[in-house]
Parts: structure tokens; C-alpha cells; sequence
């Protein structure tokens, strides 16, 4: 009808988000940080992780540095530097073009937010919630285990790697697994939230009351 255009103009003009937004706003940032030497290994290591908001979502970008400079998985990265970044996709090349305001980035028409890599200490989580001690790799996940199981006091939830040990978070009481939002292959920052089990005494920020045991991988 003749007041389409009036009711809807705004959401048919709006800018959808460029998905390549927050790694091209992630390689800019890294580009900041090389030094003489980059973040080049002689060994393999893990990839660099970083986490933008972007329209009310949060995405995580991973990329790694290389003897031959910045990379990551599925395009090529032709050039990498604070106010421009130019990657190739299906033989393609874009251009982006970066602009920081604090936390805020611009990349072309997509705004973004940077989020912190470390959670907040002062951040506070549901009773109940077991936090990484550690930054470390989730490597396994107790077998059955969803959210809604009964789990005892002591049982095995998950296995993290950190430092070439394993690391076993238990569940600090008997009760119930109301949410376990990591798996298996997924790192994790210290203060990350791995579990929940509801019925766990302290009404205030969750810790993990025992030293996880510790085996030689």
C-alpha cells in the first residue's frame, strides 16, 4: 500500500552487517601489535582469538602469525594494517577500511564493539557456576552429560588442557546441570564459565572450591 515506504524505510535502508567485519577489524588490530618479530613461533601454536559485538551478536575471529605474516582460515590476507585491510575470498579482493573510536570499531559500514579477552573479575555469575582456573583447551566432556542431568558430588564434568596437563573439573555438590555452554575443542580465558550445577552453597560468585586433579598428557 502507498504507506509501505513510511512504515518500513528504516529496516529497508538499514546495513546488514559484513561478516568478514570483525576479522578484518581483528588483523587491523593485530597488525598494531607485531613488534620487529610479530607473534611468529618456530612451533605450532594456537590460533590468536578475538570477540567483537556487531549488531547485538557476538563473534570470534580467530587468525594466526606466520614467519610470512597474518593469516587465517578460508581467505587470504593481502594486506594488514591499522586503517586498511584488504582480504581475497573465491578470487575476489575487498578492501576495508577501519576507524576506532575506545572500544568501538568501524570497518566500512559495520560498527563493532571490541570485547575485553579477560571476563571481569567483579563480573557476577548464577550460583552455582564453575569458572576456568585457568586458560587452557576443553578436551572432553564427561560422557551424557546435558543440561537437565543429575550429577554427585565429586563426579567428573569436563577435562581441560592446559600447560600439556589435564585438569578435571568435578562437580562441587550433588545436584543439577543446568548449563554446560563449552565442548570439546573450544579454549577458554581464566574466569570462562563452564558449568553450572544448581544446589551449589554459595549464594554469591560461583568458584571451584578443590584443586582440579592433574595427570601428564
Amino acid at each position: 500500500d502507498t504507506g509501505f515506504y513510511d512504515r518500513h524505510l528504516t529496516d529497508l535502508t538499514r546495513s546488514a552487517p559484513d561478516p568478514l567485519a570483525p576479522l578484518a577489524a581483528a588483523l587491523s588490530d593485530a597488525s598494531t601489535r607485531t613488534g620487529r618479530f610479530g607473534g611468529w613461533r618456530n612451533l605450532p601454536s594456537q590460533p590468536q582469538v578475538k570477540r567483537y559485538a556487531v549488531a547485538g551478536e557476538e563473534h570470534e575471529v580467530r587468525y594466526h602469525h606466520t614467519r610470512d605474516g597474518l593469516t587465517a582460515d578460508g581467505v587470504h590476507v593481502v594486506h594488514a594494517g591499522p586503517d586498511r585491510v584488504v582480504l581475497e575470498t573465491d578470487g575476489v579482493q575487498r578492501r576495508f577500511d577501519i576507524a576506532r573510536y575506545g572500544d568501538r570499531v568501524h570497518v566500512n559500514t559495520t560498527a563493532l564493539t571490541a570485547l575485553p579477552r579477560f571476563p571481569d573479575p567483579t563480573t557476577q555469575h548464577a550460583p552455582g557456576s564453575l569458572l576456568a582456573p585457568m586458560p587452557g583447551t576443553v578436551v572432553r566432556v564427561a560422557e551424557g552429560l546435558t543440561e537437565g542431568t543429575t550429577v554427585r558430588a565429586g563426579q567428573p564434568l569436563l577435562w581441560l588442557e592446559a600447560m600439556k596437563m589435564e585438569h578435571k573439573i568435578t562437580a562441587p555438590v550433588t545436584g543439577t546441570l543446568t548449563a554446560i555452554p563449552v565442548a570439546p575443542g573450544r579454549q577458554v580465558e581464566v574466569g570462562a564459565l563452564l558449568a553450572v550445577v544448581e544446589g551449589y552453597a554459595d549464594q554469591g560468585r560461583g568458584e571451584l572450591r578443590d584443586q582440579p586433579q592433574r595427570t601428564r598428557t
